[in-house]
């Protein structure tokens, strides 16, 4: 059985894989799409602010079950919306029905609730469960057992279950999805006081830049900004508008970029994607002729950098890679660390770049130690991430205040930029992006190849991936990093 629901119903919804949380049935939102399931209510949820779809049968009244459910967990998220609910309830002076316990034994296992407004039930055979999902009644008693308490035992009130609130009380402040901020559009025009104090002298030769990305975007706008000529490609031309009209020149494929190009960058998404863009349709390989150069800065591995390295120098090319430590905020202020390796005149050409790009770059010799270098690095700052994050959860599943926990460990050895930046994030809890997850379980995945190859050990950052695989599953790919948080809090 299972009650019908009104919009302005006050509800505990229940997502799969999720426990009950405080709720409203709200109008659908025209931006969310429909599931095909039927009976199904869009639901507001107090406290995280987001919203979903959820089925008639994984829902239940608000004040009927409230004394079952609002102090089953005691973290602070979990309060807080509580409290947000109870305030709502409060401002809108919404008549609170009376409810009535009834003895809680074998045969009075349900609440009775004398509504404000008379609920229509109907039945709903296909929610009934069988007799395996029984915990060994009657058929009676089966037929009466509520679908909702099948699935998650907080909510069977049986004597067999009185240990039920401490088994899965770490799931109840589980929220839905965290849709990411959007970014907030790039003021390509602003010059950086860091890029007005270098005083750079730009070079004269042309220059391409093949991505406009997170990172792929400040640079640029470093490059323009510090006086250089610039012509630019992106796979989506929409992003080309401002960069246009700030003096770039938009050109229409990679390989037209080489063409005019005397120098061409690339900041793609992975190894794949920098491979089809030298190696594909329209791909640089097929401008490519003497004395021109590619600078590859793109996170990748070592043995893709040395195929791209091949491929360009077989055209006559001078090749380079530049691997950038840093995310967005580096980017935009033209303070990344630059770690390159290749053609050393190369390196030398693209030094007044570099200057608008970076506060230092680094000549790290052959094709292929830069990348080294890079996933070295990226492999410490993921495990480093992974435990701030564990911490953190740690500290809130303990009852202690996170902004305690900040406040304190600036005082310590373990303060740095990255630990602080993180910490405030997961703390505010939106994650714009300033370095991707996705990004960093990629280089993560590229460090343990590489420690394969060497065959050394890296059990940490085995670990460490597994943890930022499940968070991009759960669908923090595209969020920042430090949003890794959530697999390590839930």
């Amino acid at each position: 059985m299972a009650d019908t629901y009104e919009l302005g119903d006050l509800v505990w919804a229940k997502m799969k894989g999720f426990s009950p949380w405080p709720g409203k049935v709200i109008p659908a939102r025209e931006n969310v799409k429909k599931p095909s399931k039927k009976h199904c209510h869009f639901i507001y949820f107090f406290g995280s602010e987001n919203y979903a779809w959820i089925e008639s049968a994984n829902m239940k009244p608000y004040f009927q079950y409230k004394g079952r459910l609002m102090n089953a967990n005691k973290t602070s998220t979990f309060k807080e919306a509580v409290e947000c609910i109870e305030k709502y309830i409060g401002e809108n002076n919404i008549e609170v029905p009376e409810v009535k316990e009834e003895n809680n034994d074998a045969n009075h296992t349900e609440k009775s609730i004398t509504p404000s407004k008379e609920k229509k039930i109907k039945t709903t055979p296909k929610r009934r469960p069988n007799s395996d999902a029984s915990s060994g009644g009657s058929s009676a008693k089966r037929i009466k057992t509520d679908p909702m308490r099948l699935k998650d035992p907080l909510l069977d009130t049986s004597p067999s279950s009185h240990n039920a609130k401490a088994r899965v009380s770490a799931l109840l402040n589980r929220p839905v999805h965290i849709e990411r901020p959007e970014t907030p559009p790039l003021d390509v025009g602003s010059v950086s006081q860091t890029l007005k104090d270098k005083k750079i002298e730009p070079s004269g030769l042309k220059f391409g830049f093949l991505g406009l990305g997170i990172i792929g975007s400040g640079i640029v706008k470093n490059l323009l900004n510090s006086g250089h000529s610039v012509m630019v490609w992106n796979r989506s031309s929409e992003k080309c508008g401002d960069f246009v009209n700030a003096g770039a020149k938009e050109m229409m494929t990679p390989s037209d970029v080489i063409a005019a190009a005397d120098i061409t960058f690339s900041c793609v998404s992975d190894p794949q994607v920098a491979k089809n863009m030298v190696f594909g349709n329209c791909g640089v390989l097929q401008e490519m002729s003497a004395d021109k150069g590619y600078v590859e800065m793109t996170g990748i591995d070592a043995e893709t950098s040395q195929d791209i390295a091949e491929a360009i120098s077989g055209r006559g090319g001078r090749y380079l890679e530049a691997q950038v430590q840093g995310s967005k905020v580096q980017a935009e202020e033209g303070t990344l660390v630059i770690l390159a390796a290749g053609d050393r005149t190369l390196f030398d050409d693209c030094q007044s770049c570099f200057q608008a790009m970076g506060k230092n770059s680094f000549y790290l010799g052959e094709v292929g130690n830069a990348s080294k270098m890079n996933l070295v690095l990226q492999v410490m700052s993921g495990v480093t991430l992974a435990g701030l994050a564990e911490g953190m959860a740690l500290a809130d599943r303990a009852g202690l205040q996170q902004k305690d926990v900040m406040e304190i460990m600036e005082l310590t050895s373990l303060a740095c930029p990255l630990m602080i930046e993180k910490g405030k994030a997961i703390i505010e809890g939106g994650f714009p992006t300033h370095l991707p997850l996705q990004h960093m379980q990629k280089d993560l995945r590229l460090g343990m190849l590489m420690g394969d190859t060497l065959e050394l050990p890296l059990p940490l950052t085995a670990a460490t991936n597994e943890v930022f695989k499940h968070a991009k599953r759960l669908g923090y790919g595209e969020h920042d990093v430090s949003s890794v948080y959530i697999r390590t809090r839930f």
